[in-house]
């Protein structure tokens, strides 16, 4: 996968684009309403509670707009009618907290002062003095009346658009949190899928642990990126854009001045990248530093203990321990000291920037900003610092998460092997290596030109001492690994033109140190596989004898299995070993030093089934004691990467070379044994 880690975050996320779409429809859609609040707050205010401050004009007719007054009927000058009859002009102004009754039309902007029953209104073009009469409470409850009814419907507009916004907010949470799960879903199942295609010898040099910690944590961190960040980040730049517009809707001088909080945030975030991101890839780092060195400790604990390395091996994982312990202290350190001071700072400014503007210009005798603009804005303010502190404080959870898709990416950036698992019909099992030579690094090579060829349903036994590339041999038959040098075929067909899949569908293979997964007994035969029935498994592990203690067993053939079969002998686990091998029916099984780990009673057990069972197949036998394949059909003696002599058991017993004397040494030390 090329580009940018960013890059390919959003292709994950361009896959689900429409529910990713829909959601952020319904996010537009919620904060717009959302925040009509203040808009809805400025009318009411400077039209229904701060507006009976106006001119108010005497009319003959009553209806819901006018207001009764010492006897006269009064109407607000904005509600006037064309078809209403106006005569006298009266004024209603506050001055400090009281409200006063001019029966004259005076100025409403400018400094007011009561002195004696005349009110007196300094303005630009000069001073005003008029005898006002104070309005009681009941009086001034009297001209709010005409205002309630349009208070009301505002107030229940604003409940009602909350509610409507409240739906689209659940929509925009659900879609949004339900699509950023399905994007982690699909990133876990193709990492996991590209594991799978790794070449072996990326498991060799990598533990396993660190590989477990990029599967399951990194893509955590990744999980949380898509389920809360994105979500933050999404909904704070929606957020902050609808208040912009709405404070330039307002103002425009001072809506370009909180603009310079983006130029602030934007080079706050730089320079967290910078740092945060350098930290973070040392803590994840060292995460799965930790993860493998407690893999191979949980691995190697009986040999710890035996060996006395507790301590040693305690002090290895503390070490790596007080380094996570130093870096996230950094990040920590690195958040404390700016995330929430830098919020703070920013509101405050803004707020010194507020007041400054106002006061100097807009509450000066010109009264150019009306007491709901300034409620709005104050409103706006405050809102539009929420999402900043939200982005903010979503930085180190960004950075993790962009430090561990990093680390992602880069395994699914290991060149795989091409899965291709068509159906390839049952081969023969005539294996041949011609003239092949392999080396698993440079040119140290561990195979040197490797010439044998194994007849379909034949045995083939391969002894030397150890390094002498025997498992090299069937590594390279199973391409785990291909060779450098030569070719290798089945049934006269070279295996490089099938799929490493293809060439494994029709083999089957027993280890010296089987592997048995956690389930049952059943299931580490069948392997799950549809194909192979109860009844076959069961065959199978009748035919290598393992029924003998399978039938001992509370549970029997559903005896739960625990992790690597800890709660079975080795033999009786070789046993299940050799029974999955034989349940897939395979045209060509290998035993890889399969009896190696088996007591004499076992071993013959085997040894009596493969007498039956390897009719039809051909067997290639990794041999540890050389006792157990006098009866193949040729043995091929390695030593270090060559053949030294190929033949069968008498043929090389009488040749006296290198089998002879290895059998000779093998057969002292069993007469040594039985002394």
């Amino acid at each position: 996968m090329k580009g940018s880690t960013e890059r390919k975050l959003f292709q994950y996320a361009w896959k689900f684009r429409k529910s990713i779409g829909i959601g952020l429809i319904c996010l537009i859609i919620a904060v717009a309403l959302e925040l009509t609040g203040p808009f809805i707050a400025k009318r009411l205010i400077d039209q229904h509670v701060v507006g009976i401050e106006s001119q108010w004009h005497q009319v003959s007719e009553k209806d819901d707009f006018t207001v009764t007054y010492e006897g006269g009927l009064y109407k607000r000058e904005d509600h006037l009618l064309e078809e209403d009859n106006s005569s006298d002009k009266a004024t209603i102004l506050q001055v400090g907290r009281s409200y006063y009754f001019i029966e004259d039309a005076v100025p409403t902007t400018g400094s007011r002062n009561i002195n004696e029953g005349k009110v007196i209104i300094e303005t630009p073009d000069g001073t005003v003095t008029a005898q006002a009469e104070k309005l009681s409470l009941e009086e001034l409850y009297g001209f709010f009346a005409p205002e309630r009814p349009a208070i009301f419907k505002l107030l229940a507009l604003y409940v009602a658009l909350l509610l409507i916004a409240s739906v689209f907010q659940f929509g925009n949470t659900y879609l949004l949190q339900k699509t950023s799960n399905r994007i982690i879903q699909k990133m876990r199942k193709d990492v996991f899928q590209h594991i799978q295609r790794l070449p072996i010898n990326y498991f060799i040099n990598q533990p396993a642990g660190k590989i477990v910690a990029r599967v399951t944590n990194d893509t955590e961190a990744i999980r949380e990126l898509y389920v809360r960040v994105l979500a933050t980040f999404v909904t704070s730049i929606v957020y902050m854009t609808g208040i912009y517009v709405a404070l330039f809707l307002l103002d425009l001088r001072l809506a370009l001045i909180c603009l310079l909080l983006l130029p602030i945030i934007m080079a706050w975030m730089r320079v967290y990248k910078h740092f945060g991101g350098k930290y973070n890839k040392v803590v994840r780092s060292t995460v799965s530093d930790m993860n493998g060195n407690i893999n191979e400790a949980i691995q190697g604990m009986s040999i710890i203990q035996a060996f006395r390395r507790q301590n040693q091996t305690s002090e290895e994982f503390e070490s790596l321990n007080d380094k996570h312990f130093t870096y996230q202290r950094k990040l920590i350190r690195l958040s404390a000291l700016t995330s929430h001071n830098l919020v703070n700072v920013l509101r405050n400014l803004a707020f010194v920037a507020f007041i400054w503007y106002f006061g100097s210009q807009a509450l000066g005798a010109e009264g150019l900003i009306t007491v709901g603009v300034l409620y709005a804005f104050v409103d706006y303010l405050n809102r539009l610092f929420q999402p900043v502190n939200d982005l903010v404080h979503q930085l180190p959870q960004l950075e993790q998460a962009r430090v561990s898709a990093g680390r992602v990416f880069d395994l699914m950036a290991e060149d795989g092997e091409t899965v291709d698992e068509e159906n390839l019909p049952r081969y023969k099992g005539e294996v041949k290596f011609d003239h092949v030579s392999f080396a698993y690094e440079g040119d140290e090579y561990v195979l040197k030109d490797i010439n044998f060829e194994v007849k379909a349903g034949q045995t083939a036994a391969f002894v030397g001492h150890t390094g002498s590339g025997k498992s090299s041999i069937m590594n390279l038959l199973f391409r785990y690994y291909d060779p450098q040098k030569g070719r290798i075929t089945i049934d006269n067909q070279s295996i490089h033109e099938w799929s490493r899949q293809q060439v494994r569908s029709h083999m089957g293979i027993v280890l010296q140190d089987p592997f048995l997964f956690t389930g049952t007994i059943l299931s580490n035969v069948t392997m799950n596989d549809p194909n192979i029935s109860r009844e076959m498994a069961i065959d199978a592990l009748k035919a290598v004898g393992a029924d003998r203690f399978i039938e001992k067993l509370p549970g029997k053939y559903d005896e739960p299995v625990k992790e690597k079969g800890s709660t079975l002998s080795m033999g009786e686990r070789q046993l299940i070993s050799f029974a999955r091998a034989l349940a897939f029916d395979p045209a060509i099984l290998i035993l890889d030093e399969a009896t190696a780990n088996i007591d004499t009673e076992t071993e013959q057990l085997i040894q009596d089934a493969l007498q039956v069972l390897k009719k039809g197949r051909t067997t290639l036998v990794i041999a540890h004691r050389l006792s157990t394949i006098q009866q193949a059909d040729q043995i091929i003696v390695l030593s270090h990467g060559t053949m030294k002599e190929k033949g069968t058991h008498d043929q090389l017993i009488a040749e006296k070379g290198l089998y002879y004397q290895m059998y000779q040494m093998q057969k002292g030390k069993l007469k040594a044994k039985a002394m």
